[in-house]
């Protein structure tokens, strides 16, 4: 008897429930991710690879192919009236979406449009992550507080992974589900279902071209795993190696470096929405102070932030391993 396929669009209506005005919001990233596909697998035959010419507010070199698949999210995020505006990685500020209809839309969505699009030039795998909040309150004008909210607050968040297959994962706080593309019908087909993370695993991912930049308890953490014999993989783009450790367990690391004392990684962008979906899966996301990442008030939309996140033993282990020494110099 064949599988009965669900669609993305099938499994949302059909959990209605779970979403409320969230449908068409959804919808339209999975939309976005569909063209951005198409674009990503044809980069190198099409003049969008290589620089854009300037820099983000993070201080990344902006990719042409960045510029590109912010542009389309938000320009399908426009199409279901339910956003009311987008802060992106590739962008100074939010940038506000015109009323639907004059319907006064709830929710307001922050982004990575193209996680590693660095590695597109080798043909390695990147990524679309996204986060969704609701707004403070629909009635008033857009400000800042509707984006500088904890991750706690976080209605849905997931990734889109455009590798061998283009797989697109998230959550409404229901629990974890992953829709692979079928290039065949052109629709997000329910593939993994209640995904769960090993308890632990016996990988680490993190670079380690930075080692000697580490703080000295981050270096004896890091042999530690080297002398437990785990398994170091590093791709260079985070939804990839957040996407692996879904699947085999384990544990990446972002730490401080003496370049960049608060971490690298974004916070809205990144760290929130990717924790959203490990914890979701049963897994752990903290800083290197063993905060919680989605606890963290934000400050400023390009905030940045250290991350340990994976299989919840994994990332205890190395808490217990790091307040042996990190904590007693604070």
């Amino acid at each position: 008897m064949s599988k009965e396929i669900v669609t993305l669009d099938e499994f949302i209506i059909r959990r209605q429930s779970d979403f409320d005005e969230l449908t068409g919001l959804l919808r339209d990233i999975g939309v976005a991710a569909k063209i951005i596909n198409r674009e990503v697998n044809k980069a190198g035959l099409v003049n969008i690879l290589g620089i854009e010419g300037g820099a983000n507010t993070s201080g990344d070199t902006v990719q042409k192919l960045d510029m590109y698949a912010n542009d389309k999210i938000i320009e399908c995020l426009k199409k279901s009236g339910e956003c009311a505006a987008v802060a992106s990685e590739e962008l100074d500020s939010f940038v506000e979406i015109p009323p639907v209809l004059g319907k006064k839309a709830g929710y307001v969505v922050v982004m990575d449009p193209l996680d590693g699009s660095s590695n597109i030039d080798v043909n390695v795998s990147v990524g679309t992550i996204f986060g969704i909040y609701r707004r403070l309150d629909p009635q008033k004008p857009i400000t800042m507080a509707d984006f500088l909210q904890k991750g706690t607050a976080l209605v849905a968040a997931g990734y889109v992974i455009y590798g061998t297959s283009t797989i697109l994962v998230y959550t409404t706080g229901n629990g974890v589900n992953g829709f692979t593309l079928d290039p065949g019908i052109g629709e997000f087909c329910l593939s993994h279902k209640n995904m769960r993370i090993p308890k632990s695993g016996q990988y680490y991912s993190v670079n380690q071209g930075y080692y000697l930049k580490f703080d000295v308890e981050m270096r004896r953490y890091i042999d530690h795993c080297s002398d437990m014999n785990y398994g170091l993989r590093y791709i260079g783009s985070m939804v990839s190696d957040i996407h692996r450790i879904l699947f085999q367990g384990g544990i990446f690391l972002y730490p401080n470096t003496r370049k960049y004392p608060k971490g690298k990684l974004r916070l809205l962008y990144e760290c929130n929405p990717l924790a959203f979906v490990v914890e979701q899966a049963g897994g752990k996301a903290v800083t290197m102070r063993s905060n919680r990442i989605m606890a963290v008030q934000p400050e400023e939309l390009h905030q940045k932030a250290t991350i340990a996140i994976g299989s919840p033993e994994t990332v205890a282990e190395m808490e217990a391993f790091l307040d042996k020494y990190v904590f007693k110099s604070y």
